[in-house]
Parts: structure tokens; C-alpha cells; sequence
């Protein structure tokens, strides 16, 4: 008889017969007594974005039972350069619901993310989890709302160039096998990723791909399903880990990158968002967008230029941004519309739930009634982000724009419905940051709303700041240009961004 678990990918989910959400200690415990797994690792993201491990070996049940109910002891101030050594010790607390079976792994182990907590066994302020779970908590309760995020993850792979069923330059976009080369990677990490929990929309290869010399450039896109945005901030992560053990194992390169080469597409990583009340979506007033989505869009246009941030963290990230690449520039929002920093994607309304008995007539369909499925879409963001903090600021500008009292003519103002390139509005737009350093002097700037109901710590903004500054690329594009040597060398000094 079929379970509401019964086509769930993750293994744990479907023994336990539970959702994830629902996973406690003794769940896990069973888990791996019944599967005779003695290897546990516990995974968290420290300053720099990416996943560290805590690898146990398990010698009884008394063991494993001791470490998922206190956590473990770590060293603080290697994994946070603004913590001071004489007080650094933190302990790492693992999140039951986000366990998973290793499937890399020859020893059977579990994984299982963690959150860092202080000496007092206090959240650690300063932890990127910890912002993200703040800036959740003050927005629920300031607003009595919910957000959901999803997000869209775009990578290069690398390899030898075939002379065989070539790709076309820039022609990539859904791309099929055999002209694109790595769909069954990109199948085989979309299965991976669904093991390990991630709830995935689709995945597509992307507009990227071009040849240089003997080697071989193709891009990817996952993209995943709206959930809570700790879950969201967390899949994003695994998917990481899961191409990159992939790449590995197959031997080839891939890139998060904003960008590979001047002149080509860069990888973004989109942001969408919905804001929901009592569990339906609201971002819709019958057929059109409702007034607290104009309202979100506003408040995140008015902290966009501070929100690069931490979602554009190298110095390539300000070479994707550019005109006429599919990457916004300008700090305005429209319908459809790729060219504008946040974009109203098609929401399925306006009668086309027609579309589908058009498609195949004469057939008897029952259509699942789902609700709204209305986003707005984030697009600076590139791979180099700090999921959390990126997220993180997105729900702080969310709330300010519900707070802004003149946001909804903000976000008239700011509206484009043409192509902005080719139609710039008459008193023009403001841009976004074109370096590292820029972005850094306009979160100085801003630091106020980051750091308002006690959300962004002080000295997590203060660090920020003084690591954009630190790259002194103010004007690097100018001093770039033309000197196609010393951009390859800025692009492979940040290949393999966070």
C-alpha cells in the first residue's frame, strides 16, 4: 500500500516511514543499528561557505547515542578568523532532520549538518546558520508570515574537447545528449542530491558552452523546489558537495564561478522567493501581483547594492555583471523580464490552466489544485554567495519593504517592461557595485539595516566589509581590459569559489 513516503528518494525517509522534518535521535540510532553503519560525520559551514567534517567512528550505541545528544567540541577560531584563540571553543550540535546516507562513501555513513553554539550553549551569534535562522524567526513574528526560497544553481564543466557532436558557442540552452556531453553527470547528481534530501525542480544545461584550444566548457543548471529557507540554504550546500564528489570521481572540472572566460555566459546563482500567510502563497491579487509582493520587491531594490555583499564575493563576480550577458546591472524589477535585477517569472495564470487539455484532447484530466505558484526572482547572485548570509538579507530586505512606507511607489518607479538595454527609462536607474570594494562601501552604508533587531552581527559586517576591501579591485575592470592574460589569471585564482 502506497505511504506518503513511498517515492521518496532519501533512504532514511523511507525506512523510518517519517518525513525528515520529524527525524529525532533515536530515529538515527535505529537507522544504522539495523544497517550496521559505524561511521558518523557530522558536516557544518564555517566562515569561508564551505562544508567542514567531524568524522566519528562508532564503537557501540552508548557512543553514538553520547554524540548526537551533546554535539562535539571544535576549534572556533579555524573556522572563524574574527574569533580570538584564547576563547575559541565552540561546540558543533547536529540538526536531526538533515541526516542522510553518505553515497560516495565506501564505509556506509551517515551525514548529518550541524549548528555551532558557544561556551554558554548559546547559538553562536556570528554563526552564517544562526543569522539565517534569526532573520526567519523576527520576520515571522514582525510580520505573522512565512517565506519560501529556492534557488538556481549554474556551474561549468570542464573537459577534453571532442570533435564529435561539437555544442554550438553560446547555444547551449536545453541542450540534449549527444551534443551536450554532461547530461548523465547532471542526471546522475540531480538522483545524488534527492538521496541526500534536496528537493529538486528539474535540471537543464544552460546557454554556456564554448571551446579554448583542446579544452572543452559546457554549463548546467539545477534548479530546486521552494521550502523553508534553512532547508533551502541546506540543499543548496549538499548539491555542492554532491558535483564536485562527482566531478572528482569522473575526472573532470567543474566551476561555480560567476565567470570562465570575458565574452561568455557567467554562472549565476538566482534566488526565488514567495511570501506565504496561513500556508498559501500571497505573492497574487487574483491575476496579478499582489501589494506585499510589490512591496518585498521594493525593499529588495533598496538594499540590493549592500546585499551584493555577500551574494558577489570575488573579483570575477563583478565581470559576470555586465550588460547584455543575462546579468543585471541596473536596480529595477520587471515581467519576464532577464534584464532586470528582480524578475516576475511566469506564475501559471491568467486562464492557462487550459493548456494542458489543448496539449492532449479528447483525455480525461483531474488537475491537482496546488495553489498559487508565484515567485519573484532574486538574479545577482552568483556561486561565490554565502548561501546563508545572501539568504539571510533577502528576508531582512523582504521585511523592510513591508515596513517602507512609500514602497509601493518605489516599486512603480522602479518597474521596466522593456528591455533596459535597448530602453533605458527616462531618469535612468542606479547601477549595482562594479567591484569587491564598491560593494563593500555601500554595506557600509547600510550596515544599519543589517544590523537592526540584532540580526547581522556588528563584527559579521565589520568582516565583510574589511574581506571585499582586501582584493583593492576598485576600477579592476578598467585595468583589466584588453589584457586577456592577467583576466585568465584573476579568473583561475577564484575558480573554485565557496
Amino acid at each position: 500500500m502506497s505511504t506518503p513516503v513511498t517515492l521518496n528518494p532519501n533512504p532514511l525517509v523511507r525506512y523510518l516511514q517519517k518525513p525528515s522534518s520529524e527525524f529525532n535521535k533515536e530515529d538515527i540510532i535505529k537507522y544504522m543499528e539495523d544497517h550496521e553503519i559505524g561511521m558518523l560525520n557530522f558536516r557544518y559551514v564555517a566562515e569561508d561557505g564551505r562544508l567542514k567534517t567531524l568524522n566519528f567512528a562508532i564503537s557501540s550505541r552508548e557512543h553514538v547515542d553520547a554524540i548526537l545528544s551533546a554535539g562535539e567540541r571544535v576549534d572556533g577560531s579555524s573556522l572563524f578568523s574574527f574569533m580570538e584563540t584564547g576563547s575559541s571553543d565552540l561546540y558543533v550540535v547536529p540538526r536531526y532532520r538533515t541526516a542522510f546516507l553518505n553515497p560516495f562513501s565506501e564505509e556506509p555513513s551517515i551525514e548529518i549538518l550541524c549548528s555551532f553554539y558557544d561556551h554558554n550553549g548559546n547559538a553562536l551569534e556570528s554563526a552564517p546558520e544562526n543569522i539565517l535562522r534569526k532573520a526567519i524567526q523576527h520576520f515571522r513574528s514582525a510580520t505573522g508570515m512565512d517565506m519560501k526560497f529556492l534557488g538556481e544553481l549554474e556551474y561549468y564543466v570542464n573537459s577534453e574537447r571532442s570533435s564529435i557532436f561539437p555544442g554550438t558557442d553560446q547555444k547551449g540552452y536545453h541542450e540534449s545528449e549527444p551534443f551536450a556531453k554532461f547530461e548523465n553527470m547532471r542526471k546522475q547528481a540531480l538522483l545524488l542530491i534527492a538521496q541526500c534530501g534536496g528537493q529538486i525542480k528539474y535540471g537543464h544545461a544552460e546557454v554556456g558552452s564554448f571551446t579554448n584550444n583542446n579544452e572543452a566548457f559546457e554549463q548546467h543548471e539545477i534548479e530546486f523546489l521552494p521550502t523553508d529557507p534553512e532547508f533551502a540554504a541546506d540543499q543548496m550546500l549538499i548539491a555542492k558537495w554532491v558535483l564536485r564528489m562527482l566531478a572528482e570521481r569522473m575526472k573532470v572540472e567543474i566551476s561555480f564561478a560567476p565567470k570562465i572566460t570575458v565574452g561568455k555566459a557567467g554562472s549565476g546563482l538566482h534566488f526565488h522567493m514567495l511570501v506565504e500567510k496561513e500556508g498559501q502563497n500571497i505573492m497574487l491579487d487574483g491575476n496579478k501581483l499582489s501589494d506585499i509582493a510589490k512591496k518585498v520587491i521594493a525593499g529588495i531594490l533598496d538594499m540590493a547594492d549592500a546585499l551584493t555583499s555577500f551574494a558577489n564575493t570575488i573579483p570575477t563576480s563583478y565581470l559576470r555583471l555586465v550588460p547584455h550577458q543575462e546579468a543585471p546591472t541596473n536596480i529595477c524589477w520587471g515581467d519576464r523580464n532577464r534584464s532586470a535585477l528582480v524578475r516576475v517569472p511566469l506564475g501559471w495564470t491568467g486562464g492557462v490552466e487550459k493548456m494542458i487539455f489543448d496539449a492532449n484532447p479528447n483525455i480525461d484530466i483531474k488537475q491537482p489544485s496546488n495553489g498559487s505558484k508565484q515567485t519573484v526572482e532574486f538574479r545577482a547572485p552568483d556561486g561565490s554567495a554565502n548561501i546563508h548570509l545572501t539568504i539571510a538579507g533577502l528576508i531582512v530586505a523582504a521585511e523592510h519593504g513591508i515596513n517602507l512606507p512609500d514602497a509601493l511607489e518605489r516599486a512603480k518607479k522602479l518597474y521596466v517592461s522593456s528591455n533596459i538595454f535597448k530602453e533605458m527609462p527616462e531618469n535612468g536607474l542606479e547601477q549595482l557595485p562594479v567591484s569587491c570594494f564598491e560593494s563593500a562601501e555601500r554595506l557600509e552604508n547600510k550596515r544599519e539595516l543589517f544590523e537592526k533587531n540584532n540580526i547581522f552581527p556588528k563584527r559579521v559586517i565589520d568582516h565583510t566589509i574589511n574581506k571585499l576591501k582586501s582584493f583593492d579591485d576598485k576600477d579592476l575592470s578598467q585595468r583589466l581590459y584588453g589584457n586577456n592574460e592577467a583576466i585568465r589569471e584573476l579568473v583561475m585564482n577564484h575558480i573554485h569559489c565557496q
